[in-house]
């Protein structure tokens, strides 16, 4: 099959997403700019991350092959034009979900990427590239997010998340607070249909899945021990393995709702109608503070407070649209990204081992 003709007189834009919830962002995006073509694509790389995800190695990440048909299914419902992994080339901009992998065949286009959620704890893996900065950025995972420097613009959750990547060392002239898409609004939450009221919800986190640590069991008692009377509920990550966890909650807590993928429940719906939200990594954690319940998390509160999306009435979707016409009706690109040279660091990597 032919490649479909370009319109001579319409700039096009790539979208390359993640899982579902960060194409259905990009997706936002999209809905703003419709003077432009758009193509959509899953998370991919260059050809040594082809390698990997065919051997299945980085299943953990989002480019990964099961959340690649995940995302070509929702592209699919859609009706959404796809290029696989945007082998038409020489688009105008490409907006992304992520910039810890930015593959060879875009750097010559603007580049936007667009904050999802919450990103990964700084651990010794992320501590190592930063001291030995030729290992990929995809090992420590979305606690790299901004720092690759191969972008026009980054899109980020608050003033926070602005400080916060400055202070990491990303440019702060590339970095712009627009909200974060689908947690810009979070009381529109509060009008549902989901049956329960005044529970404790327990908001569980892929962490096996994408080699943190996890105390599973410990994550259970404490939740068993902070319900009490109340009924407990607990909405498991859509990357968890489904049966184990399920083992897991029903041989401490027989009692607890179990609940998995929608329909059958929105997530952010049920933080709005619960008393106690209980969290390990997930961005979630945020909407329970946006309507002030009392929040728990693996992540240090103060520091959640901090970078928390602005709550802007679900305006980020059109914010960072703007502000990529913007970039689009500027100077084109005329030579590639290229990423920041950093010297490599013995010491420092010797020490993140400690």
């Amino acid at each position: 099959m032919k490649p479909a003709q370009r319109n001579p007189r319409r700039k096009e834009i790539l979208f390359i997403g993640g899982d579902v919830l960060q194409t259905s962002q990009i997706h936002e995006v999209a809905k703003h700019l419709p003077e432009y073509d758009h193509y959509y694509t899953p998370h991919y790389g260059n050809t040594f991350i082809s390698l990997v995800r065919e051997l299945g190695l980085i299943e953990y990440t989002i480019t990964g092959k099961k959340r690649g048909r995940n995302t070509l299914d929702y592209l699919q419902r859609h009706g959404l034009r796809v290029d696989m992994y945007g082998s038409r080339g020489n688009y105008d901009m490409v907006i992304s979900c992520s910039d810890i992998v930015v593959p060879r065949n875009i750097r010559r286009s603007r580049i936007v990427v667009v904050q999802e959620g919450l990103l990964d704890p700084e651990l010794r893996s992320y501590r190592v590239i930063r001291a030995l900065p030729f290992l990929p950025h995809w090992m420590a995972g979305t606690a790299m997010t901004g720092l690759s420097g191969m972008y026009d613009a980054i899109c980020v959750a608050s003033e926070g998340y602005r400080e916060h990547l400055v202070e990491r060392g990303a440019d702060p002239a590339k970095i712009h607070v627009t909200g974060l898409i689908h947690f810009d609004d979070c009381k529109k939450y509060q009008d549902n249909d989901f049956p329960h009221r005044g529970y404790v919800l327990v908001c569980t986190s892929d962490g096996r899945e994408t080699w943190k640590k996890d105390d599973r069991q410990g994550l259970i008692a404490r939740a068993v021990s902070m319900a009490g009377d109340r009924q407990l509920i607990f909405k498991l990550h859509p990357n968890e393995t489904y049966e184990r966890a399920v083992s897991e909650i029903r041989e401490q807590a027989p009692d607890a709702l179990i609940f998995y993928r929608e329909p059958h429940a929105k997530a952010e719906e049920m933080v709005a109608n619960c008393d106690v939200l209980i969290t390990e990594w997930s961005t979630l954690a945020f909407v329970g503070l946006a309507l002030g319940k009392e929040c728990y998390s693996n992540h240090d509160m103060a520091m959640l407070k901090r970078l928390s999306p602005l709550q802007n009435g679900g305006t980020s979707a059109q914010t960072i649209a703007a502000l990529c016409r913007r970039i689009m009706e500027g100077p084109a690109r005329a030579v590639p990204h290229r990423p920041p040279h950093r010297r490599p660091s013995i010491t420092r990597a010797l020490e993140a081992f400690r």
